[in-house]
């Protein structure tokens, strides 16, 4: 807890695909509206989460517990769990732009926000967005490759803002 009695909530973000970016933002910008104060560490494959350029996509060959539920057709499609095999989800070429495009389409149908709008709401909610400088000098990745409103940052970066917070998450 801050010295002035604020919550404080602290995630790390090692995760980078589609559905796996959606958990740290709607954590962060909930809390954030809440009136809590909240730092998010990305670092490996989450640092790209911060890109101006977001590539995030859906990777079902590994998540073999996925559903894939149609976001077009009859209620009757729409409403049947399609199994996907691992089989094709991992040697079909373009399946992860399928389910990626189809993931989106359900996300858009159902009123769910994007990434990047839940991302801007973490800027506006002033969330510290912590890129890991480590993560960066290991996968070359340069500070104009970001978003505006971000910080740079190590382990102490985060730790320091981890170790009073009321709730710590990895993500």
């Amino acid at each position: 807890m801050s010295d002035d009695g604020t919550k404080k909530v602290a995630l790390i973000a090692s995760q980078g695909t589609l559905d796996w970016a959606y958990p740290p933002f709607i954590l962060a910008s909930t809390a954030a509206a809440l009136d809590m104060e909240v730092a998010v560490f990305f670092t490996f494959y989450g640092l790209p989460l911060l890109c101006k350029d977001l590539k995030a996509k859906v990777s079902p060959h590994a998540n073999p517990a996925m559903p894939m539920k149609m976001p077009f057709g009859p209620k009757g499609f729409q409403d049947f769990q399609w199994p996907i095999p691992n089989a094709v989800s991992g040697v079909v070429p373009g399946f992860d732009t399928f389910a990626t495009s189809m993931m989106k389409k359900q996300f858009k149908n159902k009123g769910v926000a994007t990434i990047e709008e839940l991302r801007e709401a973490c800027v506006e909610l002033e969330v510290k967005l912590i890129a890991c400088q480590m993560t960066m000098d290991v996968f070359g990745f340069k500070r104009e490759d970001f978003i505006d409103g971000i910080d740079l940052g190590g382990a102490a970066t985060f730790l320091e803002f981890a170790a009073d917070s009321d709730v710590s998450l990895f993500i």
